[in-house]
This record gives C-alpha cells, structure tokens and sequence, in this order.
C-alpha cells in the first residue's frame, strides 16, 4: 500500500477546505511579508482555485486579519487540558503550553504581534484589542477567575498589560536570542504567580 500523502486537490467537505485554505495561507504569511504572498500564492498552495478563497474569506487582508486573530488568541481548550492540581502547576503548564505553540508558529507569532503592510488602521486596531481580551480571559479562566467576579474587568486589562510582557519577551527569546526558552518561562511563570497572589487581591481591596 502506498505511503504518499494524498494530492492537495482531493475532495474535501466545505469547513476541511476552508481549514486547509487557511493552515496554508498562516504558514506563507509566517514565512514571507505580507505584500509578497498573494492570493494565488496561497491557492497554489492549497490546491484551489483563486475564487474559494474569496468565497471562504474574501479578501486577502480578510484572511490575513482572520490569521493574525487567531495566532494571538488563547483557545478555550487551551484551559481545559490543564491539570487539576496548585495554582503553581496548573500555571507552569499554561506557559509550558504557551511557549510551545509559539516555538511551533515562530514566524507567524513573530509577524501577529506586530503585523505590518496593511497599515494598523481601525480594524486592526480592534482585532488585536479583542484578541488580547479573549486570550486575557482564557488567563483568568486558567486561573480560577470567573466572569462574575466584580474586578473581572480590571483583572483583564492587568492581564492584558502582562500580554505586553508577553510579547516583549518572546521577542527577547525569539528575535535577540537575548534570553532562552527557560529563563523565559520563569519569567512568564513567576510574573504571572505575582499577579494572581499578590496584585490581584490588592485591586480587589481598592
């Protein structure tokens, strides 16, 4: 029985094409700038004709957009594979998870975080902003916190500032080779813990 992988072009139900449009467009977008992938890059890429990709995602800054959402946005699952156990272990495994996605979309992480060659207009503005918040909640979640605490919203914009540090630091990692992998994670790990047993309760308090 042949091993070969089957062709790009077999016939696949409409939402597994619109994932392998997508999975292809991210992995051009991490490896090239923006202005030099193309639509038809990325329908030669996935095996399609140039008019799906308009009909799933419209245009390319469409998709690009819908690609720099997602790279920058905590799954719920995310939360839910972590294990039962001290708020210690179930936040090392969160930056465990956290920087081992990262290492896995280097470059698509990379250009996420600071997306560049569509302008930062409105929208852009507004996708980065609720992707902060989701990922921020997926945090709280992670964490114990539920939507009904009363400073869930200051608690959010604190984890969102800690994103800030998030980014910074895997760029540290990523881009300077500064810091590595491990001293990353205990910085994520311990800045992290601080926020939730330390500054946390005195937010609360005011």
């Amino acid at each position: 029985m042949s091993t070969e992988p089957a062709p790009k072009w077999r016939r696949l139900e409409p939402d597994a094409r619109k994932e392998q449009i997508f999975d292809c467009a991210a992995e051009l977008f991490g490896q090239r700038p923006y202005a030099e992938v193309s639509t038809s890059d990325i329908a030669a890429e996935a095996g399609v004709a140039r008019g799906l990709i308009n009909h799933y995602f419209g245009t390319k800054r469409e998709l690009y957009l819908a690609v720099i959402r997602r790279a920058l946005t905590v799954p719920h699952f995310a939360v839910e594979i972590l294990p039962e156990g001290t708020l210690e272990q179930r936040v090392d495994a969160a930056v465990s998870w956290f920087l081992d996605m990262v290492g896995r979309q280097e470059n698509l992480w990379l250009a996420a975080i600071a997306p560049e060659g569509i302008g930062r207009d409105l929208a852009v503005e507004q996708i980065l902003e609720e992707a902060d918040r989701e990922s921020a909640d997926r945090v709280l979640e992670a964490v114990g916190i539920t939507a009904d605490d009363p400073h869930h919203g200051e608690l959010n914009a604190l984890v969102r500032a800690y994103g800030g540090m998030v980014k910074a630091a895997g760029r540290e990692w990523l881009v300077r080779g500064a810091l590595t992998r491990e001293q990353v994670h205990a910085l994520l790990t311990g800045t992290l813990l601080t926020l939730v047993n330390e500054i946390f309760d005195k937010i609360r308090a005011t």
